[in-house]
């Protein structure tokens, strides 16, 4: 099995499962998916309850309003569906946090007539993710679409913001990004400023590494924009915003 790329040729697809929280990589991943002209029938969204190797954590429940303004069904997983705290080491937890992923996906393809052909993931530089989504694929013999997968983070982000995406800094956690970041949207001018961190700090300009988190709320792939209304959090190195209010515009 191989990682599709946006210059790649693509076999006739029944359905296509996304990978989405609703930040900015997932969602490019859904954008990209859906001009290259693979049909996406759901979108699959896990809710970890607590700091996750897997997947985005703040505020994945506005997948909902993406999903609605995307207009394509989605597919929830909440965090009583698995329990991967007491993992011996990140490794385990890794493993136990893709088990309810992979069993939603499995048996989505059993239900879809034709089946599944693959899932798009938004992963930039992580092997760790990478490598248990991609095994995921191969066990049940779909494809897996990575576009952003190890490409220039840069470009990534110039092409994000040029094909309209709106994107919100929605939680921060490294050497550079203060209170100030909370809720500011990725623009040219904030990417800059994110490149000049990545030489001061080698903060990640896409934050790879976790420094900070987003949410797309709006594109070419949304119907209607999302609007928010929330409270910043602010915890001494670290913040987020707590969204108290969210609607389609």
């Amino acid at each position: 099995m191989n990682i599709s790329a946006d210059n790649q040729p693509q076999q006739t697809s029944n359905h296509w499962v996304s990978l989405f929280s609703g930040g900015k990589d997932s969602s490019w991943a859904l954008y990209r998916a859906l001009e290259d002209g693979r049909d996406v029938t759901h979108l699959l969204t896990v809710h970890p309850s607590a700091d996750s190797y897997m997947y985005h954590v703040p505020e994945t429940k506005l997948a909902q309003l993406a999903a609605k303004s995307a207009g394509i069904e989605l597919i929830e997983i909440n965090p009583d569906e698995f329990d991967a705290s007491n993992a011996v080491d990140a490794g385990t937890q890794g493993d136990r946090e893709l088990e309810p992923l992979e069993n939603a996906v499995e048996a989505l393809d059993k239900t879809l007539t034709g089946g599944i052909t693959g899932v798009t993931a938004g992963a930039v530089e992580s092997e760790f993710q990478t490598d248990r989504i991609r095994g995921m694929c191969n066990r049940l013999d779909i494809e897996l679409f990575a576009p952003l997968w190890q490409r220039d983070p840069i470009t990534l982000a110039e092409n994000m913001i040029a094909a309209g995406f709106e994107i919100t800094i929605i939680q921060v956690a490294a050497r550079g990004l203060d209170s100030s970041w909370l809720g500011r949207t990725l623009d040219t001018e904030t990417l800059s400023e994110l490149i000049t961190l990545n030489d001061r700090h080698g903060v990640h300009v896409l934050g790879e590494g976790g420094e900070f988190e987003t949410f797309v709320t709006n594109g070419p792939h949304l119907s209607r924009p999302i609007e928010l209304e929330y409270t910043t959090i602010w915890e001494g190195t670290r913040g987020y915003i707590d969204v108290t209010n969210a609607t389609l515009r």
